[in-house]
């Protein structure tokens, strides 16, 4: 059966008052809000064959209809007009990222907050992950009389802090020498590269300090192993109970539940991280928990190898144009901060 012109405005009509309204579209309402130029009934004879291709359904025998996951696909493929950034919206997507951001993980937990409030959905993002990452900077600092703290920072701006706890802390300048020998050493190493010779020049280095240098080396790989995870940062959970689609509680407790397993959404990142834009509809989710929802998928990238994803969860009949225009403007925003990152991350060394 052909989709005629006709056919493909009356579909139009039925996912823009849908995703409007959450109430299923009958013909008198086409008729009297889109002026269409035909009647109710040629509406409902072209509706009864949009049905039968699969593009829309009928939830109840004396409703009117919604879109299906195919129609929706339809749609999003080949009608949907893509939407400008408002300029409200640009401005705030610029003030997220103007502030002094300087670490990763917090530009990305402010990145996922302002994406739920400017689009009422769920929003999260994954932190950037190399092939390989590598040591930054270590620093030593004195902590108290039988502490020392280690500071790791990675090439991407990844920060954790160990206490080290010993018999007696060395004194200040011991602290600072064994720190400038860490750096001579490991500045610019992957954890693979920390190898058999380089503990061996280590231990020579420091040959005063045996007691630090294995907790140390097990602190650096702690360090170096959770900077190449995933690391995911989400907002807005709760903003889904919002919608009706969500008003049955063990449908609205089964999304909850699967938006709290991250290991469900790393795989969910990871299956759409190459491709710039990716929409899945419905059934299309390879996630079970969220098989009543559509999720879109951005890829921002920083350098060549490295890249992360920014997702969007809503319900099938979210506003596909808007929330695309507003994750381009996301991944614009958080690409320029990243370059800038790294622009002085290269001056600083």
């Amino acid at each position: 059966m052909a989709l005629s012109d006709r056919k493909i405005q009356i579909l139009q009509a039925i996912i823009n008052d849908y995703i409007e309204t959450a109430e299923p579209v009958g013909s008198r309402t086409i008729a009297k809000k889109y002026n269409l130029g035909i009647s109710s009934a040629t509406i409902r004879n072209e509706m009864s064959d949009l049905e039968e291709m699969g593009l829309i359904l009928q939830p109840h025998a004396s409703s009117g209809r919604i879109p299906s996951d195919m129609g929706y696909r339809l749609y999003v493929d080949h009608l949907m007009q893509q939407k400008e950034l408002k300029p409200e919206e640009k401005k705030y997507l610029q003030s997220v990222v103007a502030r002094d951001i300087n670490q990763i993980d917090y530009l990305m937990e402010e990145s996922a907050k302002a994406l739920s409030l400017l689009t009422n959905y769920t929003t999260f993002v994954s932190e950037p992950v190399g092939q390989r990452t590598r040591i930054k900077q270590i620093r030593l600092l004195p902590f108290d009389s039988s502490s020392v703290l280690i500071i790791i920072a990675t090439g991407d701006n990844f920060i954790k802090n160990h206490v080290i706890k010993m018999d007696s802390a060395p004194t200040e300048e011991k602290i600072f020498y064994m720190g400038c020998c860490l750096n001579n050493v490991l500045q610019g190493c992957a954890l693979n590269e920390i190898d058999g010779v380089v503990v061996s020049k280590l231990q020579a280095e420091l040959k005063e300090y045996q007691e630090l240098l294995q907790p140390i080396l097990k602190a650096i790989e702690i360090t170096m192993r959770s900077a190449e995870k995933v690391q995911v940062h989400m907002s807005g959970a709760k903003n889904m109970l919002a919608f009706p689609e969500f008003s049955d509680i063990q449908k609205a407790k089964s999304l909850i539940q699967t938006l709290e397993e991250k290991d469900q959404l790393v795989t969910m990142l990871k299956e759409s991280s190459g491709n710039d834009i990716q929409i899945m509809i419905g059934s299309e989710n390879s996630v079970q928990g969220m098989q009543d929802c559509s999720v879109i998928t951005a890829t921002y990238k920083m350098g060549d190898n490295t890249r992360g994803t920014i997702g969007i969860v809503g319900p099938t009949r979210m506003d596909y144009s808007q929330v695309i225009s507003v994750l381009n403007g996301m991944v614009q925003s958080i690409e320029k901060v990243l370059r800038n990152l790294s622009d002085g991350n290269h001056k600083n060394t």
